[in-house]
């Protein structure tokens, strides 16, 4: 075999070589790949729902069933205020929930009252206030949340108050303790789950982002 056969051999070889290894580190792509289309435009259906390649406002039907009052309600908020979304809106809920949760039971209160409304804002302190004279402390921990739902939304046009209903199953170790700092209840080693239902309001389309809680349940 002569010399120059051998050199195209191994000049063959190595090519092969570096196309499995462009494979390996690129992927394979077969025949022409047509550009990234642009996004659709979104538009609104008659119920309001911001539609998107046919089908409606995913960020709604994602928490509410799809003609539901909560559901319209919801792509109500949106077109009063466009920035709106319900994700976002239940991403800050999870933050809010720890924040207004823990100064709760710490008993601080002052940091957390632009988030209250008045009228929980003083349930709040009624409590705080009664542990106190019970010669009661709390040492919680918060450990996070186990389940963050949104089960209802209203929304009134004329004065475009909103208001969103949200179940969190939290968890927390909590221990209480009386006046000589002996325990009563509660195991600091123990996680327990917490079950609220707390509902926020704001009024859209203001310059003011920040939803207050405006009432609890359970």
């Amino acid at each position: 075999m002569s010399s120059s056969v051998i050199q195209l051999l191994v000049l063959a070889g190595i090519a092969i070589f570096l196309i499995l290894r462009l494979k390996d580190v690129l992927g394979t792509r077969d025949g022409f790949e047509k550009p990234t289309a642009p996004k659709p435009i979104a538009k609104k259906d008659r119920a309001g729902f911001e539609v998107i390649e046919g089908g409606p406002d995913r960020d709604i039907t994602d928490h509410a069933k799809e003609g539901s009052e909560t559901a319209m309600a919801l792509a109500a908020m949106k077109t009063a205020e466009p920035s709106f979304g319900v994700a976002e809106f239940l991403g800050g809920a999870r933050g809010a929930y720890e924040m207004i949760l823990m100064a709760f039971e710490n008993g601080e209160l002052d940091q957390i009252k632009p988030f209250l409304s008045d009228d929980v804002f003083e349930t709040f302190s009624d409590v705080v206030e009664q542990r106190k004279e019970s010669g009661l402390s709390i040492d919680a921990k918060f450990v996070g949340v186990r389940e963050l739902v949104l089960t209802n939304a209203k929304f009134n046009k004329a004065t475009a108050e909103a208001e969103l209903t949200v179940k969190f199953v939290g968890e927390l170790t909590s221990v209480v303790r009386d006046k000589a700092g002996k325990v009563i209840e509660g195991n600091a080693s123990e996680i327990k789950r917490q079950k609220d239902v707390w509902t926020f309001g704001r009024k859209m389309g203001v310059d003011d982002p920040n939803w207050q809680l405006v009432a609890t349940g359970e």
